[in-house]
């Protein structure tokens, strides 16, 4: 490792995003210090007579839920985004608004209440996986819609409001800031070097193996480089495609895997079932060819030192930029011990 990088404040560059973080690795020279503590696990029914997800039980709306006994998907009973909203725009002086109109769904990755993708097997992850193509490529065929959004979020901290195993598509007919980040670094460099950046980006990560937590013949699982939250992945394809529908059989099996290993090694971490956000970044489905897209799954993990002390994005981070203290590479070597385990 540069011990520049490990010992010395620096700016870290996000070639995805075109943005910098601050990295302060003074600060932090021993990330397990702080809290540590005994955490009892949440041990919670197969079935919930009470959760609104489980399978035959009755929605907030008066809905009944399918006796499903796989994947679930249902347009989601409290929308952000609705299909048939007004078109409208307002432009006075320096007061604009557009109209926006999507579909938004909730994906019940199984009708067993106690797990998550955790304690799911590969098989069970595929399936999920073969539910999020769908819906990609069914809601992408809309002419109104030019992004579908896959995520989830996992854990009360992060705002779920259930802990049945579910995740969330929003579908939309513009394009979202993050992604239209993406999308504008990723089409320069292809078109600078008629490569997708991160097919180039991962040849460094596997020369440097610094960051590498895990790999397959298909994917690797890495905490990027410019990694904003303490523990933050990214599962990569290597093969550049634009999209998962571009994987098929084996593919789908081995993202499962990527998948199952990095939130096993998440849980084992603290000890407790860790919570995150995760999400898709993927071609828009806007009818252009995209080449220069490379899709690629983030994982958000705010837990810092154990199951109950977070990292809050506050101050400096809210007005300046963000910051940790944690390298990457300090972060990606706690996580390969425990992908040892695995």
């Amino acid at each position: 490792m540069n011990s520049n990088l490990q010992n010395h404040s620096h700016k870290r560059f996000n070639s995805l995003t075109g943005e910098w973080v601050l990295v302060s690795p003074h600060r932090a020279k021993r990330p397990w210090q702080g809290q540590e503590e005994e955490i009892n696990p949440e041990v919670r029914p197969t079935h919930d007579e009470s959760c609104y997800l489980c399978a035959g039980n009755t929605r907030a709306n008066g809905k009944v839920n399918p006796n499903y006994e796989e994947v679930f998907v249902f347009v989601n009973d409290f929308s952000a985004l609705h299909d048939d909203s007004t078109n409208f725009q307002v432009n006075e002086g320096l007061i604009h608004a557009e109209s926006e109109q999507g579909i938004c769904k909730v994906i019940c990755f199984s009708p067993d209440h106690s797990k998550s993708l955790a304690q799911m097997t590969i098989k069970e992850i595929q399936k999920v996986i073969i539910a999020w193509q769908h819906e990609y490529e069914t809601l992408g065929a809309l002419e109104h819609i030019n992004y579908v959004q896959i995520f989830e979020n996992k854990g009360t901290i992060m705002g779920c409001s259930n802990p049945h195993p579910h995740g969330q598509i929003w579908s939309q007919s513009s394009l979202p800031n993050e992604v239209l980040k993406k999308d504008k670094q990723q089409f320069d460099y292809f078109k600078a070097n008629k490569k997708t950046l991160l097919e180039d980006y991962l040849k460094q990560e596997l020369k440097l193996k610094e960051r590498i937590i895990f790999e397959n013949k298909s994917f690797v699982v890495l905490i990027p480089f410019w990694a904003i939250w303490p523990y933050e992945t990214m599962i990569i394809p290597k093969k550049a495609q634009k999209s998962i529908s571009e994987l098929f059989g084996e593919d789908t099996i081995l993202f499962a895997e990527a998948i199952s290993v990095i939130t096993k090694i998440y849980d084992k971490l603290f000890n407790t079932s860790f919570p995150y956000s995760s999400g898709i970044h993927q071609a828009p489905t806007n009818n252009r060819n995209n080449d220069h897209w490379h899709w690629h799954m983030s994982f958000y993990p705010p837990l810092l030192r154990s199951a109950t002390v977070k990292k809050f994005m506050v101050g400096y981070e809210m007005f300046a930029s963000p910051q940790r203290d944690i390298t990457a590479e300090t972060a990606a070597s706690i996580l390969k011990e425990i992908a040892k385990k695995i």
